[in-house]
């Protein structure tokens, strides 16, 4: 049962060629807590590479290589669902309109004005750690991953309904208890500070800009979506990044 749960979070949160053998709820809470794991994968393989070229290039290329790695390794799928939330949060629209907005497959301006943002953000954290020491950089990659998987177990808490039926988000709303979600992230926080408190820090506050845009988009949109889930994470990346750069 566990395995089908990895298999879950893998196979629908990375391009890694896994295959999803049960599509049910219960595999989907599983993912969902199993998506940290996910997230620490993909945060180690980006972070080698932006290491390896700021140790043989430039902290600004180590740190693009790496953003560019973590949207490649995620088919660019929570950069997508920050566009369409940003578009359906900016239309001002009702609850039903905005869901309309964000299922279209084209990008507004409060979409790519928002993409730009947040990857000038994280490239600009990133160049900052890298520009101390590859190490260092690879370091706050594999922390901003693990802090924005961990926000989907909030995201998908059980008191958190879906906004619409069907698609991924409704497959995986209101599966995960609150004691599950934190003790994920208690477990990430307690690994991380064996690194260094700061990154344990850095993914306690990912979660709360997490925690404060969940509670928007559930307001707006009466409950969550595929997109709301791919916003989490893209948001609480890019706290524990900004909360790394101001701890330097």
């Amino acid at each position: 049962m566990k395995a089908h749960g990895l298999r879950f979070a893998f196979g629908t949160l990375s391009v890694l060629p896994v295959r999803v053998e049960r599509w049910d709820r219960p595999s989907a809470g599983r993912a969902m807590l199993a998506a940290p794991l996910v997230g620490a994968v993909l945060g180690a393989l980006a972070g080698g590479l932006g290491a390896l070229l700021a140790w043989r290039g430039s902290a600004l290329l180590g740190a693009v290589a790496a953003v560019a790695a973590l949207a490649v390794l995620t088919r660019g799928l929570h950069l997508d669902g920050l566009a369409d939330v940003a578009d359906g949060l900016g239309s001002g629209k009702p609850a039903e309109d905005a869901l309309r907005i964000m299922k279209q497959s084209d990008i507004g301006p409060f979409g790519v004005l928002t993409l730009v943002l947040v990857l000038f953000a994280q490239v600009a954290c990133l160049a900052g750690q890298f520009a101390h020491s590859p190490a260092r950089g690879a370091l706050a990659v594999l922390t901003a991953a693990v802090a924005g998987r961990c926000a989907l177990g909030w995201g998908c808490l059980r008191s958190v309904p879906p906004a619409r039926p069907g698609g991924l988000g409704a497959m995986v709303a209101a599966t995960v208890a609150p004691a599950q979600a934190l003790a994920v992230t208690a477990l990430g926080a307690l690994l991380l500070t064996v690194l260094h408190p700061r990154y344990a820090l850095a993914l306690v506050l990912g979660q709360l800009a997490a925690a404060l845009l969940l509670r928007r988009c559930v307001q707006r949109f009466d409950g969550i979506t595929g997109d709301v889930l791919g916003a989490l994470v893209e948001t609480s990346a890019t706290g524990a990044l900004v909360c790394l750069a101001l701890w330097a």
